[in-house]
C-alpha cells in the first residue's frame, strides 16, 4: 500500500516500454496494457522482475470503456493504490485526407483519444482517495495524469489529418481536465513530442529520415527512454504545475 504504483497504456513497446523500466527502477509497482503483442509483454514482465518491480500487465481493447475501467480496478485490487496514470497508447496514420475511410477515421479517434479519455475517468475516483494519504507531500499532486501527445497536435500536419486531429484533441482534454481536477489537486498535463526513434517512425526511409533530422535544431530524433525520463520528471512536479501541452522536440516547432 506505501509503494506507488503507475498505469501506462501501450506499455509493450516504445515511450511505453520505456517507461515502465524508468518508473520500476523509480520504486513504483507498473501495471499496463497492450492491444496484441503479448509476446513482448512477456518480455517487459521479466524484465520487470530482474528490477524487482511488481507487475501487472493485460492485453486488452482500450477502444471500448469496459477494458479501461476493468484495468483501473483490477490495478487498485492488486497494489492498493493509483498515483500516475499515462496515456500512451496510440497509432499514427499517414494518409491523404480524400484516401482516409470512416473506419480509418473512428479508429484513430477512437484509439488516440477516447482511450485517453476512458483510462482518465476511470483513473479519477481512485486519485481523489489519496488525498487522505499521509505519505503524499505538501504541494505534490494526490493523483497525476500525463498525456503523451504529439507536436502536431499542436500545429497540424499535412497528410496526418487525422492523427493530428486525434492529438489536438487529446490537447483539448488536457487542458480542459486539469481545470476540472484542480481543486481536487490531481494533475493533468501533456507531453507533445516530436520525431521519437520507435517503431512509430520507422516507416521512413534512410533519405527520409536524415531529411527529417536537417528539419530538427537538436540534429537527431529523441529517444524512447528520454521521454521516460521526461514524463518521470513531470510526477515530481508540483500540483501547481497542471493543464500545460509541453512541448518535447528538440526545438522543431
Amino acid at each position: 500500500m506505501s509503494q506507488k504504483t503507475v498505469l501506462i497504456t501501450g506499455i509493450s513497446r516504445g515511450i511505453g516500454r520505456a517507461c515502465a523500466i524508468a518508473f520500476a527502477k523509480e520504486g513504483y509497482a507498473v501495471a499496463g496494457c497492450c492491444h496484441t503483442r503479448t509476446d513482448l509483454l512477456d518480455s517487459l514482465a521479466a524484465e520487470l522482475d530482474t528490477i524487482g518491480a511488481p507487475h501487472l500487465l493485460l492485453q486488452g481493447e482500450l477502444q471500448q470503456s469496459s477494458f479501461p475501467s476493468a484495468l483501473v480496478s483490477q490495478t487498485v485490487e492488486r497494489f492498493g493504490r493509483l498515483d500516475v496514470l499515462i496515456n500512451n497508447a496510440g497509432a499514427s496514420l499517414i494518409q491523404l485526407t480524400t484516401d482516409t475511410n470512416d473506419a480509418l477515421w473512428e479508429h484513430m479517434l477512437s484509439n488516440n483519444l477516447s482511450s485517453a479519455f476512458y483510462c482518465s475517468r476511470a483513473a479519477i475516483p481512485y486519485f481523489l482517495k489519496n488525498r487522505d494519504r499521509e505519505d503524499i507531500p505538501p504541494h505534490a499532486p494526490c493523483g497525476v495524469i500525463l498525456n503523451v501527445s504529439s507536436v502536431w497536435g499542436c500545429s497540424g500536419a499535412s497528410c496526418e489529418v487525422a492523427y493530428s486531429a486525434s492529438k489536438a484533441g487529446m490537447n483539448g482534454l488536457t487542458v480542459a481536465l486539469a481545470k476540472e481536477l484542480a481543486p481536487s489537486n490531481i494533475a493533468v498535463n501533456a507531453l507533445a513530442c516530436g520525431v521519437i526513434d520507435t517503431d512509430m517512425n520507422r516507416c521512413f526511409t534512410e533519405e527520409e529520415r536524415a531529411a527529417l533530422i536537417e528539419e530538427i535544431p537538436a540534429n537527431r530524433f529523441a529517444s524512447p527512454e528520454e521521454v521516460a525520463d521526461a514524463l518521470l520528471l513531470l510526477t515530481k512536479m508540483p500540483s501547481y504545475l497542471t493543464g500545460q501541452i509541453i512541448r518535447f522536440d528538440g526545438g522543431f516547432l
